[in-house]
């Protein structure tokens, strides 16, 4: 095993010091989420391998949890990191911030629901970066009991989509809805597709339902209209979107069938399976997927 592994690290070096400048990298994290940060590793964005340790522990908030991590690298070369700290109680997210995934600063709680005391949760913070703007926007899931019709869903599990934006992790604008499409929505991920062309991937937590769909905008922050019908099957969650060449993967937590599962489209109307052609290490759960420096990686790697 030992010299398996030393050729194998022998080929990864190898590969670290080609042309690519870039590498995937996809958040992790083990049930029951009292670990902390993992991460996992891919050259192509197809077939992913763990890297071992856990990064950033989960020291925030009263329950000391992380669920969700989702990470973006902004122009600057820093990477900046939010994730669930509670299932329920807590009113914000947790945050921090690293310049080579290894060291963390400015950790801290961000209280976005602070101004509604009768919240019951935030789960699933997700961030998308602007780059032109500079500009972070932060979206994530609430019940806030009786602010929208209940339908068959308990009032404490009504959830809707809300946000703030930031552009230095110490200013935040107003938490304002984000997303009501008219049913109890969670986990949703905003695409970047082209100029002017946004879309959002959401999970249908509604009970008969709970499965993914997208709608589609013309800026990041909506209104998102025209939700499909689902491309997942039923007890689904955790959508995190990458482009590979001329496809878009959309990873996926199956929590009923208890695997990872992804699906490829072109255009975000027909989506084919990818199971076959994509590999998960076993354990891992939904965060999401960026990019990181081949030199980052390389010091994971040796750490």
């Amino acid at each position: 095993m030992g010299l398996i592994r030393t050729i194998l690290l022998f080929f990864i070096m190898a590969w670290l010091t080609s042309c690519q400048k870039d590498v995937y990298m996809f958040t992790s994290f083990h049930e029951p989420a009292n670990e902390g940060l993992r991460y996992l590793y891919s050259k192509d964005g197809y077939n992913w391998n763990a890297i071992d340790g856990i990064y950033l522990k989960p020291e925030l908030g009263s329950q000391k949890i992380m669920r969700d991590p989702s990470m973006v690298r902004d122009k600057q070369g820093v990477y900046h990191l939010v994730w669930t700290i509670a299932w329920k109680g807590d009113r914000g997210i947790g945050y921090a911030s690293s310049k080579d995934l290894m060291h963390w600063e400015n950790k801290q709680i961000i209280p976005v629901m602070e101004h509604e005391p009768t919240t019951v949760n935030v789960w699933a913070p997700e961030l998308f970066y602007e780059e032109d703007e500079d500009r972070f926007i932060i979206i994530w899931a609430s019940t806030i009991p009786g602010r929208f019709p209940r339908g068959i869903e308990p009032e404490d599990n009504n959830q809707r989509m809300y946000y703030t934006s930031t552009k230095d992790f110490k200013t935040f604008t107003e938490t304002k809805l984000f997303a009501d499409p008219g049913f109890s929505i969670i986990d949703a991920v905003i695409v970047k597709k082209d100029k002017e062309d946004y879309v959002l991937v959401l999970k249908d937590n509604t009970r008969p339902n709970r499965n993914l769909k997208v709608a589609f905008a013309d800026n990041p922050l909506g209104p998102f209209t025209n939700v499909s019908d689902p491309f997942s099957d039923y007890l689904t969650e955790g959508p995190t979107v990458v482009k590979i060449k001329d496809e878009w993967l959309i990873y996926f937590d199956s929590y009923g069938s208890k695997r990872y599962e992804a699906v490829a489209t072109k255009d975000f109307k027909t989506f084919e399976k990818a199971n076959a052609r994509i590999s998960v290490p076993e354990g891992h759960k939904h965060g999401t997927i960026f990019k990181a420096s081949k030199r980052d990686l390389k010091r994971l790697l040796n750490r």
